[in-house]
């Protein structure tokens, strides 16, 4: 048996992970104060990308203290075909009161557990337990690869003394892999040249004691020395990338080549190393640490100058006190003070998109009120990143969280805005909150979510933060009855409702012409005798690399669409603003264009004559100019039962072709140019039902509403 270590227990957190007769046997400390507001729990294995649950047996072992000590047994053999059908696997402790069931991930925090494998030869697949990248108990299914990680680095002047730990699990489970050489790549710079590094294995009895294998389960550990001095000499910033790299030889003879994952290493202090040394002409500084998300080794190398590291390491420090929590209170207790003071009567502060756009539909608000009641005073709260926009816009703007914005928002009788804001932001008595929300719901929203999937958060802190939020509008704009009901519930929304359609939406309607179009695509640099086609996609919500910044894979293969469409369209990229991406479009410069960076949406609706799109609600605006819509939904079976959910019947009302490959959205473009477009019958019903309201006065009817009533 095995006895829980009661100076390091954790509650929820697997203690010992064994493999038996391929069933993996889990040791698990639970606190029993932790269970006692609940009826029973029980534990879950669910497939990350489906819906595909399994229950897992467990049983209570000892109780120690406050502890549970459960043994969790996954049996392999009994669900072998279930598993080899998924990818990923994670671990799931359910905790049910009444009808409600909490569900909390499993965590560890050994890297050791991969080698726990079970191989199948003739696939070359392998399935094995690991911890996550956030601390969780997770099983894969794999392709046989080769897996190390970073244990230890040192630095000796101009010499990288690396060590480390290497998995592959067939060279440990079977005789088949005879290992030849090890060594370490290190590619350099943007040139991506490698440097081989000659590496040795040794002993590593701590593994070889815990887990069965071969003799060659001693020789798991390697070490390496890179030594850069010849790039001290260099003028260039330079950024360096570690690999493992296993040359080896088969029992029938065959040899091979098997290259690990770019290397990780633990984020420990000792990681951490900083330090200035002499170049051929200036000082050359190293700097090692762990990426921030994925803990990958990162080397730099670049120029050393005094002056600007005092001043990088002074704005490095600010920005740490500025998004500081004791900065939040005083500016929350100087809002408190400054709201008591009288109101400045007809002055507005708007925002985009947390200050870093001037667009949507404050922008259209904006343009009417400037135009036709300039008597108001008027400013945006612009990000500090993003102020050119506002500048080259010669748009009045008040860098977001300056003391002048403090002083501002904090007596301006109308805030308006599309998203929200801060929790920590308290609305003064005297003013006025429009929120213009930012699209037509086809995604679940807020109290309606059923499971958040966001970094930083969890379903109850995140719906309890929202309904916080929304409870200081005051207005809240609606495009139509269908979205009225939504937002009402949705947003617990108990105020008043302008059901006015979208303002942003008015310059689609008064601004469709030629000259407009013409000189929109002027602007941007785009040939103006081809077709142009807008790929604007959603994030998703468990794509993420950290806190607001998600990922956004491009699942569309460019050189197939340049292949059949590049003589006649070209493909404009716009990703959602939470999307953190900077994609690599080399060579592909006549065909497609991002356009991401660009201010407003709506100008890219006017020039393109086909949207192609997700689950993003940019499509009921672009609904409003009658242009065929297609919808590349690759991954739509995740989306709907485990992310979002819809609203309606997307799958069958969506007014276009639902396509989930590359080879398939090309087909249906071509068809629409022979054929014309006739989305299957449903934009008229489409339209009357989400823009019977866009007729280019929806800025005048909420301004009426909000700002001349009153």
């Amino acid at each position: 048996m095995y006895f829980l270590n009661m100076s390091t227990r954790s509650h929820n957190k697997a203690e010992h992970i064994q493999l038996s007769d391929r069933t993996y046997e889990i040791t698990l400390p639970l606190k029993a104060s932790a269970l006692d507001d609940y009826d029973d729990y029980y534990f879950t294995l669910e497939e990350r990308d489906t819906d595909q649950t399994l229950h897992i047996d467990y049983s209570i072992n000892e109780k120690v203290d406050d502890y549970s000590v459960i043994r969790l047994l996954v049996p392999f053999s009994d669900h072998e075909q279930t598993f080899m059908r998924h990818d990923i696997w994670d671990l799931y402790l359910n905790r049910r009161k009444g009808n409600d069931v909490e569900r909390s991930r499993i965590k560890a925090d050994r890297d050791d557990y991969r080698f726990l494998t079970i191989l199948f030869p003739e696939e070359e697949k392998m399935f094995y337990p690991y911890t996550t990248d956030k601390g969780k108990l997770s099983f894969r299914l794999n392709h046989y690869f080769l897996y190390a990680k970073i244990e230890k680095l040192t630095l000796k002047e101009t010499q990288l003394h690396i060590s480390g730990l290497f998995n592959f699990p067939p060279l440990y489970k079977t005789t088949d892999y005879t290992v030849d050489q090890l060594k370490m790549i290190v590619t350099v710079g943007e040139s991506a040249e490698e440097v081989e590094i000659p590496v040795e294995r040794v002993p590593r009895k701590d593994i070889a004691d815990n887990y069965d294998g071969n003799d060659e389960m001693l020789r798991t550990g390697f070490n390496g020395t890179f030594d850069f001095s010849r790039f001290l000499e260099e003028s260039e910033q330079l950024f360096f990338k570690f690999y493992l790299e296993m040359h080896y030889t088969t029992t029938d003879g065959t040899t091979g080549i098997r290259r690990s994952p770019r290397l990780r290493v633990r984020k420990e202090p000792q990681h951490y190393i900083k330090k200035v040394m002499p170049g051929r002409n200036v000082k050359r500084k190293v700097l090692i640490k762990p990426t921030k998300t994925s803990h990958y080794l990162s080397f730099k190398l670049s120029d050393y100058n005094f002056k600007n590291e005092v001043i990088g390491n002074l704005k490095s420090a600010w920005v740490k006190v500025r998004r500081g929590e004791k900065l939040k209170y005083l500016y929350k207790v100087a809002f408190k003070i400054l709201g008591q003071l009288p109101v400045r009567k007809k002055t507005i502060m708007f925002e985009s998109f947390l200050g870093k756009q001037y667009s949507d539909s404050p922008r259209a608000i904006y343009e009417y009120m400037k135009t036709h009641h300039p008597d108001f005073d008027m400013y945006w709260s612009a990000d500090r990143r993003h102020l050119a926009y506002f500048e080259n816009k010669n748009v009045p703007y008040i860098r977001r969280f300056s003391i002048r914005w403090l002083l501002k928002m904090s007596r301006a009788e109308y805030w308006v805005s599309n998203s929200r804001l801060p929790l920590w932001i308290p609305k003064p008595g005297h003013t006025t909150y429009l929120q213009t929300w930012h699209g037509t719901p086809l995604k679940r929203l807020a109290a309606d979510m059923d499971e958040v999937h966001m970094p930083g958060t969890n379903t109850e802190k995140y719906k309890r933060n929202f309904l916080q939020a929304s409870s200081k509008w005051d207005y809240l704009v609606s495009p139509n009855a269908y979205s009225t009901e939504i937002f009402r519930r949705a947003f617990q929304f108990d105020k008043k409702m302008v059901e006015s359609g979208y303002p942003r939406n008015d310059f689609l309607i008064n601004s469709n012409n030629e000259e407009t179009i013409r000189q929109i695509k002027q602007k941007i640099g785009l040939p103006e005798h081809k077709k142009v086609m807008l790929y604007a996609p959603t994030w998703r919500d468990n794509q993420f690399y950290s806190r607001g910044k998600y990922k956004f894979n491009l699942e569309m293969d460019l050189d197939q669409m340049r292949a059949g469409l590049g003589e006649d369209y070209i493909l404009l990229l716009r990703l959602h603003y939470l999307v953190a991406e900077n994609l690599d479009l080399t060579g592909y410069d006549d065909f497609v264009y991002d356009v991401s960076a660009h201010e407003d949406i709506r100008e890219l609706y006017l020039i393109s004559d086909m949207l192609i799109t997700d689950y993003s609600s940019v499509f009921f605006d672009y609904a409003n100019l009658k242009r065929p819509m297609l919808f590349y939904v690759y991954d739509i079976d995740d989306y709907r039962d485990n992310l979002r959910g819809f609203y309606f019947d997307f799958e069958n009302k969506a007014p276009g072709p639902l396509v989930k490959t590359t080879e398939a959205l090309l087909n249906e473009i071509k068809a629409i140019d022979r054929e014309g477009y006739e989305p299957y019958g449903t934009t008229e019903a489409f339209y009357q039902k989400f823009c019977y309201l866009e007729d280019g006065n929806a800025s005048r009817r909420v301004a009426e509403e909000v700002f001349i009533g009153n």
